[in-house]
């Protein structure tokens, strides 16, 4: 009887997350706020989607490519409102449901990187080697591609949420506005050694294969555009560049802000609410940012 107590006190099925520090007052307008910071977000990027599907004229690869975003967007804020009008005592969420969130919390950010990638290949391709662009992205690329970037994230992120599954839990009390991987471990009590080593070279390989192809595939695009003395190519270039560059720092810098401050627990505060950010956020301004860039042709990739 009391090691089925002791199993139960330790490994508890119930959490409690902490979420974000709002009063009474600022309750309602903060619930109103997300609300439609999450509407506008799934309207504006599900309706990007159907807009592709159905315009026969953007099925080509840049913008089939494309797709993966708005959707990676839709799923990473689904579970956003969850809970914020309860007092702290009442949020509540199982434990199982937690690893769940959490999962789906780590693929939106390492799909953001990988779907920034190969959309990065493409602009490369596109740009630098146009008469080959109709043979290299075909349609068997495109898939290629898309099930390399959402497959990799399964497995890299499967991985994470599976060691942190196998711990023990003392604590009960997730400290941040939605359960995350590094929320789940600092519920044990036994060694986490395994988990930071893996969470760091994940995060590392993962940053430098990100970084790594913006910095390769951006340098060489450069090089084209300085030494090319079409004027038309490279105000094209600008164009559907700046707007992939510009969405990959603003989720690069949201993103590394939550993770350098989950070790600064004295700013917990300011986590919980760059945890939103880095949701909202991106998730926000790609519906905004990558509109005027949906109509621009790869003229380049049809010559041949």
């Amino acid at each position: 009887m009391f090691r089925l107590l002791e199993n139960y006190t330790f490994n508890s099925f119930t959490l409690q997350m902490k979420g974000l520090k709002v009063t009474k007052a600022s309750m309602y307008p903060f619930f109103f706020f997300f609300l439609f910071c999450y509407l506008f977000i799934l309207a504006a990027n599900v309706g990007i989607i159907v807009l592709i599907l159905m315009d026969r004229s953007l099925h080509q690869p840049m913008y089939l490519l494309f797709c993966n975003l708005p959707v990676n967007d839709v799923i990473g804020n689904t579970y956003m409102l969850s809970d914020i009008l309860l007092p702290p005592s009442e949020r509540l969420i199982g434990y199982y449901e937690c690893v769940l969130q959490a999962f789906f919390s780590h693929l939106f950010g390492t799909t953001s990187h990988t779907i920034l990638m190969i959309m990065a290949f493409d602009r490369y391709v596109a740009i630098c080697n146009p008469l080959r662009y109709a043979a290299i992205m075909t349609n068997k690329m495109v898939m290629k591609l898309t099930v390399s970037t959402w497959g990799a994230a399964f497995v890299l992120v499967g991985i994470l949420l599976g060691l942190t599954a196998r711990l023990n839990r003392c604590r009960t009390l997730i400290t941040n506005p939605y359960c995350d991987n590094a929320s789940l471990f600092k519920l044990s009590c036994e060694s986490v050694f395994i988990d930071n080593i893996y969470g760091l070279t994940y995060t590392g390989v993962l940053l430098t294969a990100s970084i790594g192809s913006i910095i390769l595939t951006y340098s060489k695009i450069t090089v084209v555009c300085l030494t090319s003395k079409n004027k038309s190519l490279n105000s094209r270039a600008l164009m559907t560049c700046s707007t992939h560059l510009f969405v990959y720092m603003i989720m690069f810098i949201c993103g590394k802000v939550h993770i350098l401050l989950h070790r600064l627990p004295q700013y917990a505060e300011y986590r919980n609410w760059s945890a939103i950010s880095f949701h909202i956020i991106p998730g926000g301004l790609n519906p905004i940012i990558y509109p005027r860039d949906v109509k621009v042709k790869y003229n380049e990739g049809q010559k041949n």
